[in-house]
């Protein structure tokens, strides 16, 4: 939620979900994908620039999380908002922390950005990033907006 490195979580972790008191929270892989399977949810991330504390969006109509055996694989279409769309960038990556690389970068982007996430060369929508580490806590679907904070919400 807010560029700690509260993300940077093993897979078992990432696997069941986790919280703190501060408002940072992960549902859980292994819920994403049971939830997400039925293909009738969207993603929506609210984003705050860090400079002036502006308001973003972006909201993609399909988000699928495959189960545990693709590596809790993502699939995301459909993108509407106001900030550009750097989510679609990840489509069809594999989940990875810092234990676990699937990601495509020379080296595993959940320890260069100190957060699991479904990277592919890194990161272009880098909300679960830890900020000063890697590709920073921004978004960055066209023009890079370093963030304040960021939440992603399942929506029916």
């Amino acid at each position: 939620m807010n560029g700690s490195d509260f993300f940077n979580r093993s897979w078992a972790e990432f696997k069941v979900g986790f919280n703190d008191t501060r408002g940072n929270y992960w549902l859980g892989n292994e819920r994403l994908h049971k939830l997400t399977n039925s293909g009738l949810y969207k993603l929506k991330f609210d984003l705050q620039e860090y400079d002036n504390g502006t308001r973003y969006y972006a909201e993609y109509s399909t988000f699928v999380v495959l189960s545990e055996a693709s590596n809790y694989s993502m699939t995301v279409s459909g993108y509407s908002g106001n900030l550009g769309d750097a989510f679609s960038y990840h489509d069809g990556m594999m989940f990875t922390t810092f234990d676990r690389d699937n990601d495509l970068y020379v080296t595993n982007c959940a320890v260069r950005n100190a957060g699991g996430f479904w990277n592919k060369h890194c990161s272009t929508a880098s909300v679960n990033n830890a900020r000063g580490h890697g590709d920073n806590f921004r978004w960055n679907g066209g023009e890079n907006f370093f963030l304040r904070s960021s939440r992603m919400w399942l929506m029916c």
